[in-house]
């Protein structure tokens, strides 16, 4: 009986799943999953605001419950998928953790540590390197992100305003 052979785009799916229950608790949308031999063996999102805190990325959990999952750090054989490129401290817990090969979905400029602000993951200097593959349902991903910081913006801009008309309203 072999195991069914799954695309990078279906395991994008799945971390575009976890992003959207990021996203459902106001959350910045990013989702990571970790297969090791075609199965799902770890889903995580961020949790940065729920936990107040700067380590809880999506590609964090993910690692983390991974190595729970199997009993170790070394992750050799597994790809991490996630919807934005890893970031230098994700990117350094993915050399650590020896990941064979990461896939993501929409590029960071300002901060992706897997080839557009800088690649990390490819550098020989570590003692490991990671695979990459970039650019798997990109838009879809990259769509997830935009609409989330666009809906950010008009509830900050529409609660200024209501703070103004009190402040107003307060004076007369």
């Amino acid at each position: 009986m072999t195991m069914k052979e799954y695309t990078d785009e279906y395991y994008m799916e799945e971390a575009i799943n976890e992003a959207k229950k990021a996203e459902a608790l106001a959350e910045v949308p990013i989702g990571a999953i970790v297969v090791i031999d075609g199965k799902i063996i770890s889903r995580a999102y961020n949790l940065r605001e729920s936990k107040q805190s700067a380590v809880a990325h999506a590609e964090i959990l993910a690692i983390e419950q991974a190595c729970q999952e199997t009993g170790s750090w070394r992750l050799e054989n597994a790809v991490l998928y996630v919807t934005l490129e890893p970031c230098a401290m994700c990117s350094g817990a993915i050399i650590l953790s020896r990941i064979k090969r990461v896939v993501y979905g929409a590029q960071d400029p300002k901060g992706g540590c897997a080839g557009t602000f800088m690649n990390l993951l490819q550098d020989d200097r570590f003692n490991h390197q990671s695979e990459v593959t970039s650019g798997v349902l990109e838009e879809e991903c990259g769509q997830l992100l935009s609409d989330f910081f666009r809906k950010l913006r008009e509830r900050r801009k529409i609660m200024k305003k209501q703070q103004l008309q009190e402040f107003t309203m307060d004076k007369d």
